[in-house]
């Protein structure tokens, strides 16, 4: 499938199956990627406006980043250790830093400097190797894998700083689920090239069994996505309504999954053997 960069350049990339049956890979992956990621729109921050958009976000967001919290406080104990990899302005290390000794892994100087501003307790840092081995309790990308090329180096690095049982959390889209199917090559989750990996239900579970140092214990949905996305989406065929269209595609997306379990995004919740 060919799909363009609707997000910045307009340049057209190509997705193919890996070796890993249900995961598929962006061709070619520029040399210089980090120019892709030059707009202020794509750092995950956003200024207190006022405006009811800007309330209604917020509202929005405190209802999943309490979700994801959920997730950590049903299977570890408080004042645990959890980075958070790629944490972009720091909303969920500051959201759990009062319950758990918080750490931030971020890359990108602005974002990590949004970070270091917004949080009181949470260590913000720019590498990894500065956190001890065999010394987290958690490790959560939150729509961050499908963004890493080297994954078998990183998920070897993250089994080596959890400790026995440690969990690892990934969120990332899922590409057969309805609205994907439904928007196609205006699937807004496909981000190319910024999603170097896109990962189906399956191809996921393909990827974890392969790896006999991980265990998959459990796959929960991101329910807010599938109308986050499908709004990106309709932007993208420049349709009008399109708030309107995404609320209705979102809620068929989610109606269908309670079924088929193939949500917009899905969350794994991965256990170190």
């Amino acid at each position: 499938m060919k799909i363009k960069d609707h997000f910045l350049t307009q340049e057209e990339f190509e997705i193919v199956e890996t070796e890993t049956k249900g995961v598929f890979k962006t061709t070619p992956i520029p040399f210089s990627i980090s120019k892709y990621y030059e707009s202020e729109d794509y750092i995950s921050h956003h200024q207190d406006s006022g405006s009811l958009k800007e309330k209604l976000y917020k509202f929005l967001q405190s209802f999943n980043l309490q979700y994801k919290k959920n997730i950590l406080v049903d299977r570890i104990k408080k004042n645990s250790k959890v980075l958070d990899y790629g944490c972009g302005a720091g909303e969920f290390v500051k959201y759990i830093e009062n319950d758990y000794q918080t750490f931030g892994f971020e890359p990108n100087s602005d974002a990590r400097n949004a970070a270091i501003n917004k949080t009181e307790k949470a260590k913000i840092i720019d590498d990894i190797n500065s956190i001890e081995n065999g010394s987290l309790d958690a490790i959560t990308l939150w729509h961050v894998f499908e963004h890493i090329e080297n994954q078998s180096e990183m998920l070897e690095i993250f089994y080596q700083k959890l400790n026995e049982k440690g969990l690892l959390i990934i969120a990332v889209p899922n590409p057969t689920s309805y609205d994907a199917k439904h928007y196609k090559e205006f699937w807004a989750a496909y981000d190319v090239p910024r999603h170097i990996y896109h990962f189906s239900k399956n191809g996921m579970e393909n990827l974890i069994s392969k790896n006999p140092d991980w265990k998959l214990r459990k796959i929960k949905p991101l329910l807010l996505d599938s109308f986050y996305i499908s709004m990106l989406s309709e932007k993208y065929k420049k349709s009008p309504l399109f708030w309107l269209k995404a609320v209705f595609h979102g809620t068929i997306s989610n109606v269908k999954a309670l079924f088929s379990n193939e949500f917009s995004s899905l969350i794994y919740i991965i256990e170190k053997k």
